[in-house]
């Protein structure tokens, strides 16, 4: 089993942490794992995405144009990378900073008010880790032990206090996500 994702918004999201975080899940549960980030010099505010392949085979190459699952996070990267889910695909959005919400009908979409929900949590930086519980709802494709295992190794020690957060942060997404119907 293959999946090729895209995870793309604005730097500062937590585009890339997203990521690492589903790569390192993925390389614990004992598959192929190529991780490919993309952004500009200006980072936080400028466009950003992340190709992240989870496989059971070697993976031969780390580019892909089209994607098995589609996370997008602002409407340049909705306009961008909606036609490159594969027909079939599911792509996750959240609608905040989309005005213009996903319009094909030949894929699954799920929307994940992620940012409201994080904002009525009280704490924004929750933001990428509801949007992740909604990818792990729509579409299971690691386990959250395995996250929660990922997102240790991804965080400083320092930051190993706000894991409980993040998982409550997970499971709020899980909770929330939503499938969409054209």
């Amino acid at each position: 089993m293959v999946n090729e994702i895209i995870i793309a918004g604005f730097g500062g999201q937590g585009v890339l942490s997203m990521g690492k975080i589903l790569a390192y899940s993925a390389l614990m549960e004992g598959k192929e794992v190529s991780w490919f980030p993309s952004y500009g010099p200006e980072q936080r505010g400028g466009t950003s995405n992340v190709t992240v392949i989870l496989s059971d085979e070697m993976i031969s190459s780390p580019i892909v144009s089209e994607f098995d699952i589609a996370i997008i996070l602002n409407q340049p990267s909705l306009d961008k990378f909606e036609p490159t889910v594969k027909p079939g695909g599911i792509l996750l959005y959240d609608p905040e900073a989309i005005p213009h919400p996903p319009k094909r009908t030949d894929i699954n979409i799920f929307k994940v008010e992620a940012m409201s929900k994080a904002s009525e949590m009280n704490n924004l930086r929750a933001f990428n880790m509801i949007v992740l519980g909604g990818l792990l709802k729509a579409a299971p494709i690691v386990s959250l032990e395995h996250v929660m295992m990922g997102l240790k190794k991804t965080l400083p020690v320092r930051h190993h206090a706000t894991l409980p957060m993040n998982e409550e942060a997970i499971l709020k997404g899980m909770e929330i996500v939503e499938k969409v119907s054209l």
